[in-house]
């Protein structure tokens, strides 16, 4: 069962393959999500301190009925935190949020800003600040592993050409008909996983028949196809869904696409338009 199998982190902690993401999902309702998650045996949380929704899942954690210690909990840091000062504070904010004595991923949200997401800056000296503050926080055990969020190679390079801890993951939008092929290559070269936000493409692959038809031929739905293709590229994906039967269904990826139908899938037209989402800085094109 996919829930139960995990990856192993250059630094040697081992992460679950599938996540519960909780993006979009306000403070308060984030809290019978993340334990209805748990209850169905995710273990690995994923939140940000963009999300404001940090006190809700720490709730959870707390009212859930699994140990601390058997759950895998991601916060991210604010993109806006680019000096070390920012960002130490920041960190000590998620750890009094979630109301934990750690965190056991904890990475930087963007190399740039959101407000300054198509700048020509690559805020390569506020990073460095703030993956200090993350070394620092790792180094004292409040973070048991530190990485990075929609990082392309540059950005990736300046960590680890000037920082002293490799990030373990780079958690980008990776989905069928929009896959950062070289991104996941470079990284694997590295030995940084590659986590996969909006493994559905934000709802927009629902509207796909290429990859309805053959979601339908493997007698699965749209989601679990979605999944699956971005667990055989190596990918942690990170759905997120606050319906339960959702929950139990994305999970439910026992199956093998074929390689002939891996190929079909890496070779769709990409996505043009998120639609809504395409207010986003990730999803704008």
């Amino acid at each position: 069962m996919i829930l139960e199998e995990t990856y192993k982190l250059n630094n040697g902690l081992e992460i679950p393959k599938l996540g519960y993401g909780t993006w979009m999902i306000d403070n308060d309702d984030v809290v019978d999500a993340v334990k209805k998650a748990i209850e169905i045996g995710y273990t690995h949380i994923d939140t940000a301190q963009a999300y404001q929704n940090e006190e809700g899942v720490g709730k959870a954690i707390k009212e859930s009925d699994v140990a601390r210690e058997k759950l895998f909990i991601t916060t991210k840091l604010a993109a806006e935190a680019k000096t070390y000062d920012e960002a130490k504070e920041a960190i000590e904010g998620s750890l009094k949020a979630l109301d934990v004595e750690y965190i056991d991923l904890m990475i930087i949200h963007s190399p740039k800003p959101w407000q300054e997401f198509k700048s020509e800056d690559r805020f390569f000296e506020g990073n460095l600040a703030a993956w200090k503050a993350l070394e620092e926080a790792y180094g004292a055990g409040k973070l048991k592993a530190i990485g990075v969020s929609n990082f392309q190679k540059e950005d990736l390079d300046n960590i680890l050409e000037n920082g002293k801890v490799k990030p373990v993951v780079n958690q980008v939008l990776a989905h069928i008909s929009n896959v950062p092929t070289e991104m996941i290559e470079y990284a694997s070269s590295k030995d940084i996983l590659i986590e996969a936000f909006s493994p559905i493409g934000h709802g927009e692959l629902f509207k796909n028949e290429e990859v309805k038809a053959i979601a339908e031929k493997y007698g699965v739905s749209v989601a679990q196809l979605a999944i699956r293709y971005d667990l055989q590229l190596g990918l942690l994906p990170l759905p997120k869904t606050q319906t339960p039967e959702h929950m139990k269904s994305n999970a439910d990826v026992d199956f093998e696409i074929s390689v002939k139908d891996m190929e079909k899938l890496n070779n769709l037209e990409e996505i043009k338009d998120y639609g809504e989402a395409s207010m986003f800085p990730v999803f704008s094109k």
